[in-house]
């Protein structure tokens, strides 16, 4: 079993990159799928990751996971259940974030203050964390996502 943790900044690609390659094999978690009124989104989703692990299931947590503390809850999660952990670190330009950002319609679509918020709190995760691997994605003009391993002096 593996968890993969996304992460990057909101329109920097990381659900179309799980609907394209991840949704098929792994249980697809994300706070954005709870009720926007939803109370405690961490512990829900902390039951929701456990819960498919439980099952046996990979899973994907499809957040902007930002900081290591935000990841090191769902790194201990998987680590309980004797999963591998792969991070996915996408390009965040902020930017090019807030350009993909204005193309989106209704609730996909998010303020430019929360970007910003993110981009401020964004911090490279490393492998001391707890990954077994960790990838660089660059989401390309065309559509597509170029993956590379991870390289610590990117």
């Amino acid at each position: 079993m593996d968890v993969v943790l996304l992460i990057g900044l909101q329109a920097s690609g990381k659900s179309t990159f799980a609907r394209a390659h991840l949704v098929a094999t792994h249980a697809h978690v994300s706070k954005d799928f709870f009720p926007s009124g939803a109370r405690n989104k961490a512990r829900r989703q902390a039951r929701e990751i456990e819960s498919a692990l439980g099952a046996g299931r990979s899973v994907v947590v499809d957040n902007t996971n930002p900081t290591r503390a935000d990841r090191a809850e769902i790194i201990a999660i998987a680590r309980r259940a004797g999963a591998r952990v792969h991070g996915y670190y996408f390009e965040s330009r902020l930017e090019a974030c807030k350009a993909r950002n204005a193309k989106r319609e209704g609730r996909s679509r998010v303020p430019d203050v929360a970007l910003r918020a993110t981009a401020r709190r964004l911090e490279r995760p490393v492998r001391e964390e707890g990954f077994d691997a960790l990838f660089y994605v660059r989401a390309s003009s065309s559509g597509r996502f170029d993956v590379s391993p991870w390289k610590e002096d990117l």
